[in-house]
């Protein structure tokens, strides 16, 4: 998306044509709504609650109104989503308002909006500050202020009235409407071996269409961060059949193309979890049923043994570990305990210790975090690196060893290394992970997620802290390969030097300090401000389990839980405490 500064402006911004569609919004929501109940054998195309999102019925053109007025009332006409866009269809030329493809884009601007003189006759700019982008499956890409885009439009006079004769597909919102009329919506892939579903965020407007839109943005495929790290069970070509997901005494009947049949039962199966997880979101819809030309298809062969079910949002094992006394040891239950077969590793000056959740590996760092190392229980340590600086290790459920190295040369090098299965005296198969994109910044945290697909990266260039998401591309070995180009995720919390999952679509983000307040904080995959945690004096470490119920910090004077909105001491015991991950 180019940017482009504002340039002469002709006509008075947009701002109160904003804020009288939030005024009409408000009050259309408070009133009259689509009934979202009905007795069994009704059929409903939707699902969510149907009509949660308010209807905002925006004024038409006026008679005799300037090019000027057109443009920015068909701008506006934008959050008028009913009846496929009939308001907006009415600023265009008689061509464009059959051809023109509302859902195709939506920006989301901050600010007042301008229309500006494109230097030639009947040409314009629509100029905007863009906070975030919507593409026509739901994926949205965030700006930081100051994003400048320009849309260019031309118009033409149709029976003496002025119509927007040329523009692109899409609408364009305000930040506060596109808060009122949209909600994130988690669409779910598998990781490659097909054991767990992976969520993709997605943002559409919460109304009667709600269901077919999860349905195409799942047949269309993951978002381009997920693309090359996740699979799906719809093949190449298989599309609804009809333009609608009824749902049925709460079954959503997904009606698809005959591909379906060709289907084996595994797929069928898979692709009845990926569609059971989706539509999982809406109240409204308790099962589901894949059909081909309106029957119903079998997603199961008799003959042959069930499949198991994928997991979902995986969770990781009450127990962390941490150091004490100079040595990697368990916590639980605000107690200490030795690990079987994990020798004494003092004299390499361990912290910031890693597990998998098998407990088949550990890692940790020595040598003034300089140096990587690995423990298989029953074997010798091993050094698995060295360099100028590594992040704190991160063990996938596929039990590689992950760290970010700054190298003597300044590089910054992602690693993942494979102790698991290894002989004592074989060298431990690694691999860097190519990560172009980290080119110039130094990483403070590298978390692989519990799915395995995602990788959390928080770096910093120039003072600018970034916190970002990429999938993990693996080769048929299952090796990783690269980290594909990520997205970056809302981020205010000062100096952040951890960031860790909280559960599938959350994470926590921690400064840290001997003496002074730190305040953490909540930011979500599914957009939205980061939420600030309750606040702590000298916050060393934090660690992160199942929810935002078990986060823990590791403090100048003890160990403390977050409960609820504020911190309980747990004791003391270890420190630089981690669950497994």
């Amino acid at each position: 998306m180019s940017g482009v500064r504002a340039r002469q402006r002709w006509f008075r911004p947009a701002l109160r044509l904003a804020t009288a569609a939030i005024a009409i919004l408000l009050v259309v929501a408070a009133c009259a709504q689509i009934p979202t109940a009905g007795p069994v054998g009704t059929s409903k195309d939707g699902g969510s609650a149907i009509g949660n999102a308010p209807q905002y019925i925006p004024p038409g053109p006026q008679n005799g109104a300037t090019p000027q007025s057109i443009i920015e009332g068909f701008f506006n006409a934008g959050s008028g989503y009913q009846n496929d866009f009939t308001v907006a269809r009415q600023f265009l030329a008689p061509a464009n308002a059959v051809s023109w493809k509302p859902s195709q884009r939506t920006l989301v601007y901050r600010g007042s909006p301008s229309v500006v003189s494109a230097g030639r006759p009947n040409a314009y700019r629509y100029e905007l500050d863009v906070a975030y982008s919507v593409d026509q499956d739901g994926t949205m890409t965030q700006y930081p202020p100051g994003t400048r885009q320009a849309i260019e439009v031309e118009v033409t006079q149709v029976d003496g009235q002025w119509r927007l004769s040329k523009l692109p597909d899409g609408t364009v919102i305000p930040e506060e409407t596109f808060k009122v009329l949209y909600r994130p919506f988690s669409v779910y892939f598998f990781d490659p071996a097909f054991s767990v579903l992976v969520p993709d965020m997605r943002w559409f407007i919460d109304n009667s269409g709600i269901a077919k839109s999860l349905v195409s943005a799942l047949i269309a495929g993951p978002a381009g961060y997920l693309k090359s790290a996740v699979a799906s069970a719809f093949p190449p070509g298989i599309k609804l059949e009809r333009e609608s997901v009824p749902i049925v005494g709460n079954v959503a009947q997904v009606d698809l193309t005959p591909e379906l049949r060709d289907a084996s039962f595994t797929d069928r199966q898979r692709m009845h979890s990926q569609l059971v997880r989706t539509l999982s979101a809406l109240p409204s819809v308790g099962a589901v049923a894949l059909r081909t030309n309106q029957t119903e298809v079998a997603i199961e062969d008799p003959s042959a043994p069930r499949q198991a079910q994928p997991l979902v949002d995986p969770k990781v094992p009450s127990w962390q570990v941490g150091i004490a006394d100079g040595q990697i040891v368990q916590y639980g239950s605000k107690q200490t305990s030795k690990i079987d077969g994990i020798p004494s590793v003092s004299s390499l000056d361990p912290s910031a210790p890693a597990a998998a959740a098998s407990q088949h590996v550990y890692a940790f760092l020595g040598d003034g975090e300089r140096a990587l190392h690995s423990i298989v229980p029953g074997q010798p340590e091993r050094l698995l690196d060295s360099a100028q600086h590594f992040t704190p290790p991160s063990i996938g459920p596929s039990e590689w060893v992950w760290s970010a190295a700054q190298r003597s040369t300044g590089a910054t090098e992602v690693m993942a290394y494979r102790p698991v299965g290894t002989a004592q005296n074989a060298a431990v198969p690694h691999t860097v992970v190519a990560a172009p994109w980290l080119a110039g910044r130094n990483v403070t945290s590298l978390r692989i997620s519990r799915d395995g697909v995602r990788a959390l990266v928080l770096s910093e260039a120039d003072g600018q802290s970034l916190l970002q998401v990429a999938g993990v591309v693996r080769g048929q070995d299952g090796a990783p390969q690269s980290l594909t180009t990520p997205i970056t995720l809302p981020l205010t919390a000062k100096n952040p030097e951890l960031a860790l999952w909280v559960d599938e679509s959350t994470v926590v983000v921690s400064g840290t300090s001997p003496t002074d307040v730190v305040t953490p904080e909540l930011v979500s995959l599914q957009g939205g401000e980061p939420r600030q945690l309750a606040s702590l004096t000298g916050i060393q470490w934090i660690s992160a389990g199942n929810g935002d119920q078990s986060i823990y910090a590791v403090a100048r004077d003890g160990i403390y839980l977050l409960v609820r909105t504020s911190w309980t001491e747990q004791g003391k015991g270890a420190v630089q405490l981690g669950f497994a991950g």
